[in-house]
């Protein structure tokens, strides 16, 4: 290419139609549901397609908030008369009704400073923050008052746990990213198993090396964002008037109640059946850490998501120190090899959970173990179990779930099945009792 030649992308790049790539989707497909394997269904309700094209903001009201740069904050208290968002995403609140309910308390007292939490979910909570002046703006018009509202942020706790405080840090990092993205005017960065000078740190490292605050309102623009802030705030505002509909917030206390308790038990069943993942808690667990490395803060004002996966590997803990040595599992691994090494690599992560040693390897002769989990096809199960199960005295388990097997396989003396569709919480509860751990 000459030197004086122009690089024409457009040109060189062609757009291609929505149209294009739909039918290059549905080829990739095969056949399979676009909706089920494509398509996200959030906690909120909301679906959330594969991909995003500018057609995705027509009708959009974009998001213009004016972005300052945000404060650092190293206090935990927060404004005496700030809207306590926060406090609705620890007892459990999704996305809708934290704005949902914040909006309708903040009109009831016609109240603009608001205090939010910001999890993991990180684009949702960029957007959340976006959407939460959105909604403040219009209810002000209406209110004739000041359209600017001020939010102050912190990092979420409920998603927090004792074990490995340093994927704590992680978490806590992301978060803050989406707060300084999506608009905080203060941030606090909790501590949460590590020193607090790093949770000072994240900040400056965000502000000093990454440069978030450069730019005003960096997500705008996104497509994706923009149209998650929108779908945010037509969920939220469709919620407050559900809201205002019972009298208003103060009216509507049981209304909101009942909402958070059963958001709360759909998003602590999605944690103990892992649908949703807590690293390090009920998915990829360190097995060599067998006491938490922290206590968790005291007087938090809600249980945390990780404390029943806590109080399981606490129980094992216990009965370790009573008996002298942590309750060994063996993956007994036999036959077609992929799947023996996905069943095995599943049962490490599903029972590493409870804090068990566990062991891999195709021979159970002699083994110490005090549970057998046999890791194999589903073709291959019942001969495995009935050559296993009459030699051994340990409770034998199948990694899967052959369902036109399962009652030939508890003839064989198979005691249980661990498979995608266990509660590990209940599981895991389960199986220390059978094995004589105390409560």
């Amino acid at each position: 290419m000459p030197e004086t030649a122009v690089l024409n992308l457009s040109r060189e790049f062609p757009a291609v139609p929505t149209a294009d790539w739909e039918a290059a989707i549905q080829k990739d497909l095969k056949g399979a549901n676009y909706e089920k394997k494509l398509v996200w269904r959030t906690d909120e309700g909301l679906a959330i397609p594969p991909y995003y094209r500018r057609e995705n903001l027509a009708g959009h009201e974009p998001v213009r908030p004016d972005f300052k740069r945000w404060e650092l904050s190293e206090s935990l208290d927060s404004p005496p008369d700030a809207v306590r968002a926060d406090l609705l995403h620890e007892a459990g609140a999704h996305a809708v009704q934290e704005l949902a309910f914040a909006l309708a308390e903040a009109i009831e007292r016609i109240e603009p400073e608001f205090v939010f939490a910001v999890g993991s979910n990180y684009f949702f909570e960029i957007a959340k923050l976006r959407a939460a002046r959105l909604l403040w703006a219009q209810a002000a018009v209406a209110l004739a008052v000041d359209p600017t509202a001020k939010i102050h942020v912190r990092t979420s706790r409920r998603n927090k746990s004792v074990y490995d405080p340093y994927t704590n840090l992680l978490r806590v990092t992301t978060e803050a990213m989406s707060a300084a993205i999506g608009g905080a005017d203060t941030l606090t960065v909790e501590a949460f198993g590590f020193s607090p000078h790093l949770a000072v740190n994240v900040q400056r490292v965000l502000r000093e090396e990454s440069h978030v605050d450069a730019v005003a309102d960096p997500s705008a623009g996104s497509y994706y964002i923009e149209s998650l802030t929108d779908a945010l705030a037509r969920a939220g505002w469709k919620l407050f008037q559900e809201v205002e509909q019972q009298g208003g917030y103060t009216k509507a206390r049981a209304f909101i109640e009942k909402s958070l308790v059963e958001s709360r038990a759909a998003l602590s069943k999605a944690v103990s059946s892992r649908r949703k993942t807590l690293v390090g808690v009920n998915n990829y667990p360190n097995v060599n850490e067998k006491m938490p490395g922290i206590e968790a803060p005291s007087a938090l004002p809600c249980s945390r998501l990780a404390e029943p996966f806590e109080q399981i590997r606490r129980r094992t803990a216990a009965h370790a120190a009573r008996s002298g040595r942590y309750p060994k599992v063996l993956l007994l691994k036999r036959g077609d090899l992929k799947m023996r090494m996905a069943r095995a690599n599943f049962c490490f992560n599903f029972l590493g959970c409870a804090g068990f040693d566990i062991v891999e390897g195709e021979d159970y002769a002699g083994t110490d173990a005090d549970l057998i989990v046999l890791c194999s096809s589903d073709p291959e199960y019942l001969p495995l179990a009935h050559e296993v199960c009459g030699a051994v005295k340990q409770p034998v388990l199948v990694a899967g779930n052959p369902k036109d097997q399962t009652e030939a396989l508890k003839t064989a003396g198979v005691q249980g099945f661990i498979h995608i569709g266990s509660d590990a919480v209940e599981t895991l509860t389960d199986w220390q009792t059978r094995l004589g751990m105390k409560e």
